[in-house]
């Protein structure tokens, strides 16, 4: 995982919507029992803003534009199905976001300006990683691991997450969806 660095008292944040149980259970256990390092110190999200560096005095304003954001997006329905992975451009396997994507999308678009404006290292892709910086027979033992992992459910709320000194993700903020668009799921 990049992690940009953090200069003084500068906070280490994301945002991302948690996945919920017991799929979530399922996911970091996997995760664990491959060795991914990372397992245990990254609750299972899909990311709508990476690992980014701000100003404590900045933290306020960040959960502002979150909340901002959240009153403009409706909760929808999301289906993960199967794996994927980025290889050879990056050492990831994932479950695919089957049923979701332009919402995912719609939502890093609205979030990823304001305070939060800035470029991706790699275009916006949304999905879960079960592996990460581990070898490649382990990369493919992951792909093959969840292949046939499903599950649908409502993505209701958005995370604001801070990366501890441990190196672990804590939710700081959880902002409910509020919007009022339908949002209508795809047979």
């Amino acid at each position: 995982m990049h992690l940009p660095e953090r200069l003084g008292d500068q906070v280490r944040i994301g945002v991302a919507l948690q996945i919920p149980e017991p799929y979530a259970t399922v996911i970091q256990s996997t995760r664990a029992k491959l060795g991914d390092p990372l397992a245990r110190a990254i609750p299972p999200h899909v990311t709508l803003i990476p690992p980014t560096v701000v100003e404590p005095e900045q933290l306020t304003d960040v959960m502002e534009h979150v909340g901002e954001v959240a009153t403009t997006q409706a909760p929808f329905v999301v289906t993960l199905r199967g794996t994927g992975t980025f290889r050879p451009v990056s050492p990831v396997v994932f479950v695919v976001v089957e049923e979701g994507v332009a919402q995912f999308e719609s939502l890093q678009r609205a979030v990823r300006t304001g305070v939060l404006a800035q470029d991706l290292r790699f275009p916006y892709h949304p999905h879960v990683t079960i592996a990460h910086e581990v070898d490649d027979a382990t990369l493919d033992l992951a792909e093959k691991s969840l292949a046939d992992f499903e599950a649908t459910y409502a993505a209701g709320s958005m995370r604001l997450y801070e990366h501890g000194d441990d190196g672990v993700w804590r939710t700081i903020s959880r902002v409910p969806l509020t919007g009022t668009a339908v949002t209508h799921r795809v047979s």
